[in-house]
């Protein structure tokens, strides 16, 4: 493993506690009535919606930095694999969650935009990440 990835896996090892952060917190508004959380299905889905992808993307994360390993890309190129689907599992997330605030929403607000933008994160560093892969599997 490369010092890139093992610098990349640390800091991205280090945002676990933010994901234990929001379960934690989903946890606790089912548990209070007062919280309003169970009044508004749209805003447990989003909810719900941000603490998966969050897990999900910094495991996805953590297998991209050894993968990246492999990949024959330019520079640049290989440091939009190492952090785009990192991006994505702060972005994506973020925006489930902010676009929610109110507990009487209806829609989501203006930080809807952080889900598409964390979307093409994830994109661009799985493509990158992709193409560098097939790249060295062809020399």
């Amino acid at each position: 493993m490369t010092r890139e990835a093992r610098t990349m896996a640390g800091i991205i090892l280090l945002a676990i506690p933010t994901i234990q952060y929001g379960g934690y917190f989903l946890l606790t508004s089912l548990v209070d009535r007062n919280s309003h959380y169970m009044d508004n299905a749209l805003r447990q889905n989003f909810f719900r919606a941000g603490h998966a992808h969050a897990g999900v993307f910094v495991i996805l994360s953590l297998i991209c930095q050894i993968l990246a390993d492999s990949a024959t890309l330019p520079e640049p190129l290989l440091w939009l694999a190492r952090i785009g689907v990192p991006l994505a599992a702060i972005l994506l997330p973020a925006g489930f969650f902010l676009s929610m605030t109110s507990p009487a929403a209806v829609q989501p607000n203006g930080f809807v935009v952080l889900i598409y933008a964390g979307a093409a994160s994830l994109a661009a560093g799985v493509l990158t990440l992709g193409v560098g892969l097939l790249r060295s599997s062809i020399r």
